[in-house]
């Protein structure tokens, strides 16, 4: 059996392209902001809003709101 795939919100994917571009791991994002990988994966999905742990992620990978809205609008 296959695991059901999660979708990935808007800021899930600015998260995944910012760890690409670093060549750093979900894991080594964590460990390196004292972050728990499951709120990681959290904010990547949307299955839990993570509000703690949503602004230090952000600061942490350069993220601004402004960029989210606008990747939200490019889906539409």
């Amino acid at each position: 059996m296959s695991k059901k795939q999660k979708p990935i919100t808007p800021l899930g994917w600015l998260i995944i392209k910012r760890l690409a571009e670093r060549k750093m791991t979900r894991k080594e994002f964590c460990l390196k902001e004292n972050i728990p990988e499951s709120r990681l994966s959290n904010l990547i999905t949307g299955l839990r809003p993570a509000l703690k742990y949503r602004k230090k992620v952000m600061d942490a990978l350069g993220i601004k709101e402004e960029e989210i809205t606008a990747h939200e609008e490019r889906k539409l």
